[in-house]
Parts: C-alpha cells; structure tokens; sequence
C-alpha cells in the first residue's frame, strides 16, 4: 500500500459503464490493427524488394528497420499529446496522416526512394502510445492488465500484412498492396472521429510540458519498464519483421511460406498478449518479467544452433509466446504506476521498445554479411535477456521506499 501511495495510483470515483469501456477498447483494437498492417508491409515484401533491387543482407536489414525508427521516435510526443488532447482526437489524426506515406511508398521506384517513403511509414507504429492511455483510462487499475493486453492483440495487423501481402504482389503488382490501404485508413478515421469517445474526465487540458515529462526524473521506474519493452517488443518486431528474409535465404522458403510462418510467429505473440495482462493482474508484473527474460534467454541459445527448419519453427513460436506475455506485463505496470501520465510514459516505453526493433535487424544483416550466419545475432539477444533480468530484479522489485520520489 505505502508503495502504491508513493507512485500516486488512485481508483477513479465513478467507473463509466461497462458497455462503453468494451466499445472503447473494440474500436482502439481495430485502429491500431489496421495501423500495424500498414507497417508491416514493408517486412513483408522484404524479400521481394531484395531482389528487385539487388540488395545485401545489410541492406534489407535497414530497409526493414527503418520503419521502426520513427515509430520508435514519434510514440513519445504521441503520447504527450494524447495525455493532452485524448485518444480521439491523436487516433483520428494519425490515420489520415498515414494516407501520405502509403500512396507514396507504392511511387517508389529506386531503393533510395524506398527507404525515405518507409522512414515516414513508420509513423504508423507509433500508433501504440495513442492506444494503451486511450484504453486505459476506461479500466478500472484491477483490469487494465487484461484490457490492455486485449488491445495489445492489434498486432496481428503484421501478421495479416505477412500472409496478404506476397501473394497479393504476386498477382497485383506490389504497389497496389499498399494503395489498397488507402480506402481502410480513411473509412477507420472517420470511424474513430464519429463513434470513438475519451473515457469521462480523463484528458489532462493545458499541463505544462515541463511538467508532464518531470515524471521521468521523479520516478526512475519508468526507464526501467522501458528497458524491459525495449528486450520483449524489440525482439518481437525484430523477429518478427526480419523472419520472411532469414526463411528465404537461410532455409530456402519460398516467399509466400515464409510469410506464412512469420504471421504464425506474430498471430502467436498477439494470442500470448492478453494473457501477460492477466498474469500481471493476478501474479504482479515484475514477477512475470522474471519468467520472461528466463525464457528468452533460453529460447535464443536455442536458436543460436540454427536447428532444422521445423525445430526453428518450434522455438520461435514458443519465443513468439514468452514475448508476448512480456509486452502484456510491462503494460500493465505502466498503466499501474503511471495513471495519471499514462500516455507520456507510454511513449517513452514504446520508443524503447521500437528502438529495440530497430537496431537488430541491422544487427542480424550485418552478422549474416561477416559470419554467413545468424547464430551470433541470437547469442547476443541471450546476453540482452540476461542482462535485463538481473537489473529488473534489482530495481522494479526494490523496496517501496526506492520509488518514493519527489512526489510530495
């Protein structure tokens, strides 16, 4: 109780029906579903690009990478403005904004071209940090972990672009995969204007900007949580994004299936989600953290002996499920520690996480390029896991007192 004091958590007075709270999360659920399909494009036909343009292994790492980038940078002031403005407002705002990058990607026709027309596609996965303080200010603390969970399942949006975009490339031409978009952002955004509502009394009017990102200086529990989504989102996009081109080029996999398994390993990850939430309800988050970091580490050794293609499916479906879980916790503290500045502190966490997507797809070209092979890439995410694991330890499970910042 003295802990949760310290961090300010209060239960709102008057919880709005129930009937609301669902229809907020359903409509948040499908915003951000259709704004990570829109992302994942790009991973997608990674390998179709690869040949189109001749690129390396290093190449294609940054093409893949570089949507994340932005989605990394932009869920910070995102998520300031969504603590200022609310949920609708920001989510509509975002939709019609993608309308640009997307037509524009599908212009492209030089690498060069591809990569800035991505760079600003990227804009798409910062979606997250409008979404969790939308959803969360309709929950009462005790549900937040299940709800959020729920809407952390919109991440089946990069599944759906791993199975629909290659076939539909092969039989369209692939810039009408992404043109196709276009009529689904603009119908979601009038959607969103119309029918979606800020939970009653929960956006935070004219609060000084200084203010608002003073909480990361009183309260050093934010960079930890940060932190632990930079380790379970990173590798989850990572893999994720990076998987049809190691299937295609390691094991031989044809596009289509490869993108199949890639959908697999993320449809895995968005079902685990939800269920992180729930046990973070129940057990606590950081106690659920332990079991994850455990896990991942054992699960990339096993990755690193590049086992046969059906045992690599194996380990990075039950990767793909540790993550998940992992994502579901760490939100559920941020929402637990952070009620009244959710959205800020959500976009710190979420560019952790979205620079931990970033970086190790030019990691894993990069070692592919040197090594002609992967193995040292998966090695490196073992010592990541480890890593996190002993500092969250010491500081997320610290005595009550550890969090008692300037709060007074």
């Amino acid at each position: 109780m003295a802990r949760k004091a310290s961090l300010g958590l209060r239960t709102p007075a008057a919880p709005p029906p129930w009937g609301r709270r669902v229809w907020a999360l359903v409509l948040a659920t499908l915003a951000f579903t259709i704004c990570f399909a829109v992302w994942g494009l790009i991973a997608a036909l990674a390998p179709r690009f690869r040949e189109l343009y001749d690129l390396s292994a290093t190449q294609v790492g940054l093409l893949v990478g570089i949507p994340v980038l932005l989605g990394a940078t932009a869920r910070l002031p995102l998520g300031l403005l969504t603590d200022r403005y609310g949920g609708r407002a920001v989510f509509t705002a975002l939709l019609l904004a993608l309308l640009v990058p997307v037509a524009l990607v599908g212009l492209t026709r030089s690498y060069p071209a591809l990569l800035a027309a991505s760079f600003v596609l990227g804009l798409a996965g910062a979606s997250f940090a409008v979404g969790v303080p939308f959803v969360a200010r309709w929950f009462p603390p005790e549900r937040q972990g299940i709800a959020l969970g729920i809407y952390g399942m919109g991440n089946i949006g990069t599944a759906i672009a791993n199975l629909t975009a290659p076939p539909l490339a092969e039989r369209t031409g692939w810039p009408l995969v992404f043109w196709a978009w276009l009529p689904v952002l603009a119908v979601a955004a009038g959607a969103f204007w119309l029918l979606g509502h800020d939970a009653p009394g929960q956006t935070g009017g004219h609060t000084p900007l200084a203010a608002r990102l003073a909480v990361f200086r009183r309260q050093p529990a934010a960079w930890m949580l940060a932190l632990c989504y930079f380790v379970t989102f990173g590798a989850f996009i990572a893999i994720g994004g990076y998987l049809p081109t190691l299937l295609v080029t390691t094991y031989g996999l044809s596009a289509a299936e490869a993108g199949a398994r890639a959908a697999a390993f993320v449809a895995v990850a968005m079902v685990a989600r939800p269920l992180g939430g729930y046990l973070a309800d129940r057990w606590g988050g950081a106690a659920v953290l332990d079991s994850v970091f455990v896990s991942v580490a054992v699960l990339a050794a096993g990755l690193a002996v590049e086992p046969a293609v059906n045992a690599l499916t194996a380990v990075l479906l039950a990767l793909a499920a540790v993550l998940g879980v992992g994502n579901g916790a760490v939100f559920k503290l941020v929402a637990q520690y952070f009620p009244r500045e959710t959205g800020t502190v959500t976009g710190l966490v979420g560019a952790a996480g979205g620079l931990g997507g970033f970086f190790p797809p030019l990691v894993m070209g990069g070692v592919k390029d040197v090594t002609g092979s992967y193995a040292l890439s998966f090695l490196l995410l073992c010592a990541v896991a480890l890593t996190c694991l002993v500092l969250e330890r010491r500081l997320l499970q610290a005595p009550a007192t550890a969090w008692a910042g300037d709060e007074a």
